[in-house]
């Protein structure tokens, strides 16, 4: 007969107390090994919860891109109530997107030198109040004032935040620069489907699509809190996370260098050093540096020829597909969606840019896209509405798989004390550069016409995936 006693002291359990009559050994033989099962998901679960800034700044970025993209639905609604025209209300929200392109500089650079967290925070809280402002019933210019400091607010999110989750995540860049885009870009999903939904409520303080900008501050101002909270405590907490990660991936940590180094050594975990005393015109001839080595302005060059392309694509796809498809109107707006739903694709490209490397996905991606591109010229007016979607489709999807792949190379080549006002100064350009597009292609669609338009989107994508495709080669 086995002693109890002597069964309960070699197991790993040995403050429990010995088997009485009414409990039998095998009860806690059972109990033994659910303890041992409780403890053995302890260390996955605190993996799991290593990807907590990630969540954070992924559901600040949703925030963003769905105030962004809850206004362009509006406009009927707006010109009802202010009884202003399109061209008004399509300058209003150019001032938006202007205020959001002039803040990615000065965002990095803030960044730099202040912390990540702190710049993030402060743009959310700027974003909050204006959504605040559009809350209520105000005249006209109120609400563009209001719209133009959302673009601000908005405007400093992706440049710093890209910097953040590739210091904290070095190993996954791309892996976590994926899920951050995805979550953006759903943002712009979900906007319009908010506005409908809301705008057959009853309002709080006016109309009822008003209430969609409280619901967004109140959800914001939530998310801002958690991050403001959450994420120093990770970053310092969690110094050596970053040379975990590597170890888990082997040696990618020599893709960047020493950046773990930099991270870990820093006095301050949010990456700022504004105990540099380095002045603000010494802080731009650093970064106007950067532009001197060839593979970093090569590759300027290649986000802005896709931007450029992009941004004129999505301004004007519904119309090309009408005018020279020859697909109506819903079909036009259906595929016009479905290059929006594919975006997935950005967490397997990220994905696969951590595993194979950045460049050769970012060849595969634009080498997609602009065969798609190409198609879709051939074979408008050739081909039935299947045959267009097909294009359509995997041009969304080499499209979106690029985004990600971008930071995430950029973030590798640029040096981590200039990571910020780096990237910050890249999508300045980027996004000018997309914010000239629809009107260079809205003029040579009405001097010659859409093919016109399209061929020179065309022309500048081959040029982007010609010089991406270099790159590789002479890496």
């Amino acid at each position: 007969m086995i002693n109890p006693r002597r069964r309960a002291a070699s197991t790993p359990f040995e403050d429990r107390p010995a088997p009485s009559i009414r409990e039998p050994v095998w009860f806690f033989r059972f109990a033994d090994e659910a303890r041992l099962r409780s403890m053995s998901r302890l260390p996955s679960l605190r993996r799991l919860g290593r990807f907590d800034v990630l969540v954070l700044t992924s559901l600040l970025w949703f925030l963003a891109k769905f105030l962004r993209y809850a206004f362009p639905p509006l406009f009927g609604s707006l010109q009802t109530v202010y009884g202003v025209s399109n061209a008004t209300l399509g300058t209003a929200f150019t001032g938006f997107m202007l205020a959001y392109a002039a803040m990615q500089f000065p965002a990095g650079l803030l960044a730099d030198r202040f912390g990540s967290v702190r710049v993030i925070t402060a743009g959310a809280l700027v974003a909050i109040g204006a959504a605040l402002v559009v809350v209520v019933d105000s005249p006209f210019a109120v609400l563009v004032l209001a719209m133009v400091v959302m673009g601000a607010g908005t405007g400093v999110h992706k440049t710093v935040a890209v910097e953040l989750l590739s210091r904290t995540y070095p190993a996954r860049t791309g892996r976590a620069l994926g899920i951050f885009d995805t979550f953006g870009t759903f943002g712009g999903v979900v906007a319009p489907a908010g506005v409908v939904l809301f705008a057959g409520l009853p309002g709080v303080f006016g109309a009822g699509w008003r209430t969609l900008f409280l619901v967004a501050a109140g959800c914001g101002l939530a998310a801002t809190a958690l991050f403001a909270v959450r994420t120093p405590t990770r970053l310092g907490s969690d110094a050596g996370d970053a040379a975990a990660e590597r170890g888990d991936a082997g040696d990618a940590g020599a893709e960047r260098g020493d950046a773990g180094d930099a991270a870990a050594g820093s006095a301050n975990p949010d990456g700022g050093d504004a105990a540099d005393g380095a002045a603000l015109p010494d802080d731009i001839r650093r970064y106007a540096g950067l532009f001197r080595d060839r593979r970093f302005a090569a590759f300027v060059a290649v986000t802005i020829l896709f931007s450029f392309t992009y941004n004129g694509l999505v301004a004007f796809l519904p119309l090309y597909l009408t005018a020279e498809a020859g697909v109506s109107e819903a079909t036009a707006g259906a595929l016009y969606s479905a290059l929006f739903a594919v975006s997935l694709v950005q967490m397997v490209s990220g994905e696969a840019s951590d595993r194979l490397g950045a460049l050769p996905v970012i060849v595969a991606a634009l080498s997609l896209s602009t065969a798609s591109l190409l198609a879709l010229l051939t074979l408008s007016g050739a081909v039935g509405a299947l045959g267009i979607g097909a294009a359509v489709i995997s041009l969304g999807l080499g499209s979106h798989a690029f985004r990600p792949v971008r930071g995430a190379y950029l973030m590798a080549i640029v040096p981590d004390s200039m990571a910020g006002g780096g990237f910050g100064a890249v999508r300045a350009l980027l996004m000018g550069a997309g914010a000239i597009s629809p009107a260079i292609v809205g003029y040579l669609s009405e001097a010659a016409d859409f093919r016109v338009a399209f061929g020179l989107l065309g022309a500048t994508l081959v040029a982007a995936t010609a010089l991406a495709a270099l790159l590789w080669i002479f890496d």
